[in-house]
């Protein structure tokens, strides 16, 4: 099973950018992982926040594959304590499907489609986090799985 974290805009600060690398190199070391970042849409002045949530839908659209086991992460989903999350990722990886697909949308959200298209949605707090540090968060806790399914040190529960 392949890991993905599909993301709506580059990362402009450099120090949530280095820490989310290091995190993604150190998912690597259990599972092949990688960040695909779809392109931030330019002159949106003139779109709703629906356009807006339609025409990045799309474009997410067109990175997703048949067979995909889908997770939004929003702040609707359901919350998992890290050791559940956990037991969750060993779940999925069981499972079989080809990819996990996990998704951090645009500022408005996600379309209709994708929400319809998703298996399921994930939240990592009630609060509201900027998208550069919610890429950094999740993917430490990504990484955080990794170890405690591994007997590995990094957790204290």
């Amino acid at each position: 099973m392949k890991g993905v974290l599909i993301v709506v805009g580059k990362t402009t600060d450099k120090r949530f950018e280095a820490i989310t690398n290091e995190y993604v190199e150190r998912i690597c070391h259990y599972i092949p992982f990688a960040v695909e970042v779809i392109p931030e849409l330019k002159n949106t002045k003139g779109l709703s926040q629906n356009e807006q949530k339609q025409r990045e839908g799309e474009m997410i659209q067109k990175s997703l594959q048949g067979g995909d086991y889908v997770v939004l992460l929003d702040e609707h989903g359901s919350e998992r304590s890290s050791m559940d999350f956990a037991a969750w990722m060993q779940k999925k990886m069981s499972a079989g499907p080809k990819r996990l697909v996990f998704i951090i949308g645009g500022p408005y959200g996600f379309s209709d489609n994708i929400h319809k298209q998703a298996n399921e949605e994930v939240s990592l707090s009630r609060m509201t986090l900027s998208h550069q540090m919610v890429r950094m968060f999740f993917v430490e806790q990504i990484y955080r799985a990794m170890t405690i399914l591994n007997g590995e040190p990094y957790h204290h529960e």
